[in-house]
Formats: C-alpha cells, sequence, structure tokens
C-alpha cells in the first residue's frame, strides 16, 4: 500500500521538513522555516570534552524533538508519539499505521539506509523521515533529502528505528493527531523569537547560546593537543564546514534558514523591523560560511600550524559578537 495523496518534498533539515510535510499532509499551510523559527530552532551549545562525545564538537539547533515539543505549546498541534522496546512490537505498529493511511515519522541511524550512497552513511541516531506506505517486505520512504521517495526493505528500516548508542532511536515515531483549523500566528511567532533570544543570551550556562561560541573560540586552540594524530586533526577541522553546511541546516549553521522565517513572519505580523533584521541576519550567516570554508580548507591541506587555529579563533569571537549583537536587537524588535 502507498498513501496516494502524501506528496513528497525536499527540505533542508530532516527534522523541520519532516514535521512541515506531515503537517501540510494533515491540511496546514505553513513553511519549514516558519516550523523551525516558531518552534525556537536556531541554538548554539559547544561541548568541549564530555564522556558522550569523544572529541569536541557543537551544535546549531534545539535538541532533536524539541522542535516538535515546543511547536505543539505554540500553534495547538497534537503529534501522537511513542518508542518501542523491541522491533517486532515497532514494526507492527508501524505498519497498521501505514495500513490505515497515516503517514508516520521515524527516528533512524543514517547508517542502515541502503539508499544513501555507502561514503555517505555515519552513525547518527537523530535522522528523521517518513514512511509513506508498504509494498512486501519494502517501505516506502519520504527523506527530505532525496528528490523522490525512495525504498527501503524492511530488515533495515528495523536496523535503523533500534540502533544502540547515544540518542538511540528506540524504534521513535510520530505523526499530527491533531491540527487546529487555525491558530494565532502572530503570538506564536513572537514566543518563538522571544525565547530564541533568551536561548542564545541569557541561559546562565558557559557553553550555551554566545557564551558556548566563544567557549568555541577560546579552546579551539586546545585541539591539536586532543587529536591523536595530523589525520585525527584534519578530519575534525573539516567537521566544522560539515556541521554547519552539510548536515541538513540550510547553509551557515541555519542562519540562513532563521533569516528566511524572520523575512515571512515579517510579512505576517507587519513588523517591518523583522525584515531589516532578517537581511543583517543574511550578512552574519556569510560570516559562518567564510568560517566554514576555512576550516573546509585548512583541514584538507593539513595547513594546521597554530597560526591557523588563531585565525579560526578570531573568526569565532567575531561571530559571537555579532550574534551577541543581533540577538538583543531581535528581542527589543520583536517587543
Amino acid at each position: 500500500m502507498i498513501i496516494g495523496n502524501y506528496h513528497h518534498k525536499m527540505a533542508a533539515h530532516c527534522e523541520s521538513g519532516s514535521i512541515t510535510s506531515l503537517l501540510n499532509h494533515a491540511g496546514m499551510k505553513i513553511t519549514e522555516p516558519m516550523v523551525f523559527g516558531i518552534s525556537s530552532g536556531i541554538f548554539f551549545a559547544y561541548f568541549h570534552k564530555m564522556k558522550s562525545f569523544a572529541f569536541p564538537t557543537f551544535i546549531v539547533r534545539n535538541k532533536p524533538g524539541q522542535m516538535r515539543k515546543n511547536l505543539e505549546k505554540r500553534t495547538g498541534v497534537k503529534f501522537y508519539s511513542k518508542d518501542f522496546k523491541t522491533p517486532e512490537a515497532g514494526q507492527t505498529a508501524l505498519d497498521l499505521l501505514i495500513s490505515k493511511g497515516v503517514p508516520t515519522a521515524v527516528q533512524v541511524d543514517m547508517f542502515y539506509l541502503d539508499y544513501v550512497p555507502s561514503w555517505e552513511r555515519v552513525h547518527i541516531n537523530v535522522h528523521f523521515l517518513v514512511v509513506i506506505g508498504k509494498e512486501g517486505d519494502v517501505y516506502k520512504v519520504s527523506d527530505s533529502y532525496f528528490p523522490n521517495p525512495v525504498d527501503l526493505p524492511v530488515s533495515s528500516m528495523n536496523k535503523a528505528r533500534f540502533a544502540q548508542g547515544s540518542m538511540s532511536p528506540k524504534g521513535f515515531i510520530f505523526y499530527p493527531e491533531f491540527v487546529p483549523r487555525s491558530f494565532d500566528y502572530e503570538k506564536a511567532i513572537r514566543r518563538g523569537i522571544k525565547k530564541a533570544c533568551f536561548y542564545m543570551l541569557n541561559l546562565p550556562i558557559p557553553f550555551l547560546g554566545i557564551k558556548g561560541i566563544r567557549m568555541f573560540a577560546k579552546k579551539i586552540n586546545d585541539w591539536p593537543s586532543l587529536a591523536r594524530d595530523t589525520e585525527h586533526l584534519s578530519h575534525e577541522v573539516m567537521k566544522i564546514n560539515i556541521l554547519l553546511e552539510d548536515q541538513g541546516t540550510g547553509g551557515a549553521g541555519f542562519r540562513f534558514m532563521y533569516a528566511t522565517f524572520l523575512q515571512q513572519a515579517s510579512e505576517i505580523i507587519g513588523n517591518p523591523g523583522l525584515k531589516d533584521m532578517a537581511r543583517e541576519l543574511m550578512e552574519i550567516g556569510d560570516g559562518w560560511r567564510e568560517l566554514s570554508l576555512f576550516a573546509a580548507r585548512i583541514g584538507k591541506n593539513r595547513d594546521l600550524g597554530p597560526e591557523k587555529f588563531r585565525q579560526l579563533s578570531t573568526l569565532l569571537y567575531g561571530r559571537a559578537d555579532k550574534e551577541e549583537e543581533f540577538f538583543k536587537r531581535l528581542s527589543k524588535t520583536i517587543k
């Protein structure tokens, strides 16, 4: 069975894209940038060295799953969500929903997705896709990173849904079980922006928000002493580019997507100041892109002397200063 009226489309990010597609299918006219902005998706956190990470890393969006929860609070949408103890129970529940014509999002480890080229498969337990059908032992999948629906064998799907490790999916599924005919767009937009500004400016934790960018700027000079060898260091430095540009961010660590949200929000709530802020954030995003390309270049060329890390540090401090100023003025603009 294939759910015939489901409209597959590509998106910038797997979670916001899956949520947007499910809501559009259920009748809610909302864009991916609007989902991302209302749910306060923009964020920053730097993790220098923790038990969960073998090497320092950073994130540029809120915690996986938080978009869905924040959207519920601010729009009145209600999502059904559930995880499972065994692959058998998870498959039974998913198959039942598909047989009823319910497109269902699942959380998976990207490594087990057969349709992904082998050189791109990595163990990431927080990839989201939408299952839109099943024929025999093959699921039909709407993955927002691919131009058309793709096939995935049941055996691979079960491996992906029940992979082990950090943030194990545990067969997690979700779908909208209630979508309001309308909601207060202006209130939802304002709440989303205010909370994003709070997260970036006011969280009293040194590795979150603007403080996290500054910690990154300071600690990156220690990276050479933490790497096993030059190859390892090169790999980690090039990951800066991957995390900012390639993992469904829409470029520049979601800054471009959030700028699109602000532009759309300006028109919806009649606040021209947000359009000005959108243009400014695009320029800030250009700065993040400059940083990511610099990291990719020195990593690829193994040009990893102390001076290059000082340059990376300077670029990061510059991003922190720009974003602190930006989010302070955004907070005032939305008030």
